[in-house]
């Protein structure tokens, strides 16, 4: 510990496509939806997390809702910029008078990322105020907050299901070496009950109705052990334009998303296929562990099993699991110094 490390605040932050986290001294400080507000008129960001999600597809000509990530990876720069600062804020509103000089950062991104995504993570990092950034790969982020001990010369498969991408990653030896990066998600299946409302029942829903939907009656499966009561949804009738009100129940919606779960199961088949006989052996052992906020559909466990017939376990928390695993590579920066790409 130096003199002044007291000036240094060390943040962990999953920044994903949907929701941010920031982690700092082993708690959740923050945990907001990824999007900002912002006045068309004078381009200043009017609000950040949830109070711009509770804007988002309610807004006037003079305010616009922005989402900075797309698919895992910044697509507005300066929104991006924006949110994270915002966030940062959230921290320090409730604490303490004196302000830290400067920010050390974890920050976790999808493992198929390109260079030049990698530096846009970077470059909006250290405009928020970061001194020091340490990126980390989601899936390893993801195995180190499950419990698993990715230094082992054990085989692990983890598949993180984000809001805009499913990674699916065979870990060993602390590196990640087979891969699959997938843009199918949260985000996807969102769109896939939009798009099915408006097919089947001649009603327009917006995006937080769709997930909304996703949240009450998601299923991967048409028949549930303990399934959910049936789900009333609001929206425009589009033969008359008048508003109305139907019922949806979780067989049709896991009808609805049946095609994106289909494309997520052949990237798990593709990564096993890819993957060295004896981590193969291995994960036979140990399974298959799901985290991420889409583990959290009904049935997608039972699914996964049954299409590779191997156990799956769902990560406690799967919601926070990449954080959490964030969180611990910060607080042991030296011990997984491998792990960072600076």
């Amino acid at each position: 510990m130096g003199l002044f490390s007291f000036l240094t605040q060390e943040i962990a932050i999953d920044l994903g496509t949907a929701n941010t986290i920031i982690i700092q001294h082993d708690k959740v400080v923050v945990d907001e939806p990824s999007i900002i507000a912002r006045d068309r008129t004078t381009n200043k960001t009017v609000a950040v997390g949830r109070a711009a999600q509770q804007m988002h597809g309610k807004t006037h000509e003079n305010i616009k809702t922005i989402r900075p990530l797309k698919d895992g990876v910044i697509a507005d720069f300066h929104a991006a910029e924006d949110m994270i600062k915002g966030m940062i804020r959230m921290i320090t509103r409730g604490g303490s008078f004196f302000q830290p000089t400067s920010l050390r950062m974890v920050i976790c991104i999808p493992s198929g990322i390109t260079e030049v995504e990698k530096r846009a993570v970077k470059d909006s990092a250290e405009h928020a105020g970061a001194k020091e950034v340490y990126l980390i790969h989601e899936p390893m982020a993801a195995a180190i907050g499950i419990g698993i001990d990715v230094e082992e010369p054990m085989g692990n498969m983890v598949i993180d299901i984000g809001g805009g991408t499913s990674e699916i990653a065979v870990i060993a030896l602390g590196g990640i070496v087979t891969d699959k990066n997938i843009r199918v998600a949260g985000d996807e299946l969102t769109q896939d009950i939009e798009e099915y409302m408006r097919r089947q029942h001649n009603i327009l829903i917006g995006e937080r109705t769709a997930e909304q939907i996703k949240i009450e009656v998601g299923a991967a499966l048409p028949e549930l052990d303990n399934p959910p009561p049936d789900y009333s949804v609001r929206g425009r009738d589009l033969m008359t334009g008048i508003p109305k009100e139907i019922t949806v129940s979780y067989s049709e919606i896991a009808h609805a998303l049946d095609k994106s779960i289909s494309k997520i199961e052949e990237a798990i088949m593709n990564c096993l296929e890819n993957t060295p006989p004896e981590l193969s052996a291995d994960i036979y052992k140990t399974g298959i562990y799901l985290a991420g906020g889409g583990a959290l559909l009904r049935g997608l466990d039972k699914r996964i099993g049954m299409k590779t017939r191997l156990p799956v376990h769902v990560a406690d928390d799967p919601l926070r699991a990449v954080a959490r695993g964030t969180g611990i590579a910060l607080k042991n920066i030296n011990k997984f110094q491998f792990l960072m790409r600076e």
